[in-house]
């Protein structure tokens, strides 16, 4: 007989292109996160690409950013009983959703693995043009 055990969808999106999905964390990264958008090398990659991921996350405070919210969603999933919670929803968005919060989304689901805790990541809006900022 299997244990369920709770998890965490992580979810990255564009403001630029609806509101933000429906999250039980809302992060809100426009102003706090390094824009590769305003690289002219990096503006059509995205945070899935290595080097767009090491310059946002070059951020200063940004990997304390990962840390805590790893901690936050795992001392929620481990204080709360199983049944009332099914998945914990963490959505980060950024302007476009190409860049900072691809990159922060992957860092946190990342994070969130390596102590075992299952995690989905859902990229809305990362296929869509850049959005002029």
């Amino acid at each position: 007989m299997s244990t369920f055990r709770p998890g965490c969808r992580v979810s990255s999106f564009g403001y630029h292109h609806g509101p933000a999905p429906s999250a039980d964390l809302v992060m809100d990264v426009r102003h706090s996160l390094r824009n590769p958008a305003n690289n002219p090398v990096m503006v059509h990659m995205t945070g899935l690409d290595a080097e767009v991921a090491a310059h946002v996350l070059a951020t200063p405070g940004a990997t304390g950013v990962v840390v805590r919210t790893a901690a936050w969603v795992r001392g929620l999933l481990a204080d709360t009983p199983a049944e009332r919670w099914r998945r914990v929803d963490v959505a980060i968005g950024c302007a476009g959703g190409r860049h900072r919060s691809v990159a922060l989304a992957e860092a946190l689901a990342d994070a969130l693995r390596t102590t075992g805790t299952p995690t989905e990541v859902v990229h809305r809006d990362v296929d869509r043009p850049v959005v002029a900022t």
